[in-house]
């Protein structure tokens, strides 16, 4: 299967590296604004300033997606309109319009998309789906601390999100993957600037922000985000404390499930790295021409785009926010 990219930032990077290890796929062109940085990533493959003329010359049988959300509505539905299939990186969109767009036409079109929520594909989760079958979720925390790479539409709320939902939604993600569909949410930004400084182009984004999700079951979700300087260590993790139940999972980098459920232990070590087999299922579900077989559907990210949405509402408000219907 040939694959042709759009958008060739740091995270296409990655996933270019990862198609050269993938049997069975290939990297048919690459297509960025800046054309340098495209042939930098491209090597020996063609190289596009304009996405329309990479499809139109190239014919690749699937693309990926990797330009900034509010860019991500136009670019998916056209393609999927194409009957060719995608790979969409997260969030799905900016806005739950633009999401609702993506999803319709993923639902029309032949093709496969999926949307790379790239911690559904957690091998232990898994795991800790089983471990906790049959109890009550009371509390999951999820965090994520550590240094980002500072794109200008990163910096931009209007572009972006900032860290709620360009990197947050990650962690609301696989919360929803655990504990269930989020009814309403709290959530308050920090005033303090932990990776941003006066010497650095600022955004209007807050560096650090603390989520509260009720889970319709029930339980209670925690996120806690920051966006930290270079230096500093990164912390990824989730914790799950279910009604007969403790378990800790680590994520990036070592993704693994340990703790106890149900009077056993549970150590469940990583095999292979969730953003591997996220391409690597992808390409059997193509393969399988089934939509859903995908880690992440669009229907999924749309549910954790609403969920994300709110909690900006309630930090410009600060009160409780209903998560919309999309």
């Amino acid at each position: 299967m040939r694959i042709g990219v759009i958008g060739a930032g740091w995270i296409a990077a990655d996933h270019v590296g990862r198609i050269g290890r993938t049997a069975g796929v290939e990297l048919a062109a690459v297509c960025d604004l800046d054309e340098e940085r495209a042939r930098t990533l491209a090597g020996e493959r063609p190289v596009y300033t304009d996405w329309r003329e990479m499809l139109e010359r190239t014919s690749p049988e699937a693309v990926l997606i990797a330009t900034p959300p509010l860019t991500h509505r136009e670019l998916a539905v056209e393609v999927l309109g194409r009957g060719i299939h995608v790979y969409l990186e997260k969030p799905i969109a900016r806005g739950l319009e633009d999401a609702r767009a993506i999803v319709d036409a993923a639902e029309r079109s032949p093709a496969v998309c999926a949307v790379g929520y790239q911690w559904r594909a957690v091998e232990a989760l898994d795991a800790l789906r089983e471990a906790v079958a049959g109890q009550q979720i009371g509390l999951v925390i999820g965090i994520g601390t550590g240094p980002t790479q500072s794109r200008p539409w990163f910096l931009d709320r209007a572009q972006g999100g900032g860290n709620v939902l360009e990197r947050a939604s990650h962690i609301i993600d696989i919360e929803r993957a655990v504990g269930g569909e989020v009814v309403e949410v709290q959530a308050a930004a920090s005033r303090v600037p932990l990776a941003q400084s006066a010497e650095t182009d600022r955004g209007d984004i807050e560096d650090a922000a603390a989520l509260v999700l009720r889970f319709a079951a029930g339980g209670v979700g925690a996120v806690q985000i920051a966006w930290t300087r270079d230096e500093l260590p990164a912390t990824y993790s989730l914790d799950v404390l279910g009604s007969d139940s403790s378990l800790h999972l680590e994520l990036d980098p070592s993704f693994t499930l340990s703790g106890r459920s149900a009077g056993a232990r549970i150590e469940v070590p990583m095999r292979g790295h969730p953003m591997d087999r996220t391409l690597e299922r992808f390409v059997t579900a193509v393969g399988a021409g089934e939509k859903s077989a995908v880690f992440c559907t669009p229907a999924q990210a749309a549910g954790t785009l609403a969920v994300a949405v709110a909690c900006e509402a309630a930090i410009a408000g600060g009160v409780t926010v209903a998560v919309p219907a999309w």
